[in-house]
């Protein structure tokens, strides 16, 4: 990390992330041949000893933010943030040590308005069958190869993070960054992320409810002219279409991937706004 002012900033919003908060940073300061970069963690609401576990860290920025939330810890970080291109990033996901050189290349300083995402790799050893029968559809969904989501790290160039001001108050903010870029403006980096997946049946169906009931009210929000921006659209069907039917010997995991979405929606449906308050995903944690 220089300290000469960075080109990118990397931002961290961190809710009671002190079990993994320390292998991700480590994992920051392993990268190869890097620009100039700084790192910034906004922890929010945090009852552990993530902004303890931070601060360890030379030159880590850490921000101790009292109130909970995603998408105030990272404007918050945003407001402090002295790189132009900016790199958001979950606390439990581990950069791969060319990272940065790699988004150095794809996404230069003087370049257009791009976002870049790595390829994703999940980790599914030890979880349940239903658990792996789900994600063997969901790996597969062309969704997850033009969309910004699903790898916990998105970066923006430089003219890419001077397309909104603030993020609004969502919860889905991966899908946000999503509809502010035409797919002919997203970019894969040559690296993969490995991803962790729900270790049981019903951390799963607790999260997919979560991220429904996110999803829907971004979407309810841009119906509304809230947003500014068009939101991509659910595809229920993309699963059979495009999964399936092309693969029949996945038709038993599409049933289970099927199951498990309708439990899920159901439980969207029926939930309180209270589902809607930020929280760290526990799920596929260590």
């Amino acid at each position: 990390m220089a300290a000469t002012e960075p080109s990118i900033s990397i931002i961290i919003a961190a809710h009671d992330e002190a079990a993994v908060i320390d292998s991700c940073l480590d994992a920051v300061g392993a990268q190869r041949d890097a620009p100039s970069y700084e790192i910034i963690v906004a922890a929010n609401g945090c009852q552990d000893d993530t902004v303890a576990v931070a601060g360890r860290h030379p030159g880590v920025v850490v921000l101790d933010l009292e109130r909970p939330g995603k998408t105030g810890a990272l404007n918050a970080a945003d407001r402090v943030a002295r790189g132009s291109r900016r790199v958001y990033l979950d606390a439990d996901i581990l950069l791969p040590p060319g990272y940065l050189a790699a988004l150095d290349r794809a996404l230069p300083v003087h370049g257009p308005a791009r976002a870049a995402v790595p390829k994703r790799q999940l980790q599914l050893a030890g979880r349940p069958w239903p658990v792996r029968a789900y994600f063997a559809i969901n790996q597969r969904l062309p969704v997850y190869e033009d969309g910004l989501f699903g790898r916990g790290v998105i970066a923006l160039s430089t003219r890419g993070r001077s397309r909104f001001g603030r993020f609004p108050e969502v919860i889905a903010d991966d899908l946000f960054l999503d509809s502010i870029f035409d797919d002919s403006e997203k970019l894969r980096l040559d690296v993969t992320v490995e991803v962790a997946t729900p270790r049981r049946l019903g951390q799963l169906i607790r999260r997919l409810t979560r991220v429904r009931r996110g999803n829907t009210a971004l979407r309810q929000a841009d119906r509304g002219g809230l947003i500014g921006r068009t939101v991509r659209p659910a595809d229920h069907w993309a699963w059979l279409r495009d999964v399936v039917v092309p693969e029949p010997r996945l038709a038993p995991a599409g049933v289970v991937y099927a199951a498990i979405t309708v439990i899920a929606a159901g439980l969207a449906r029926s939930g309180s706004r209270q589902g809607l308050a930020w929280t760290s995903d526990s799920s596929s944690r260590s």
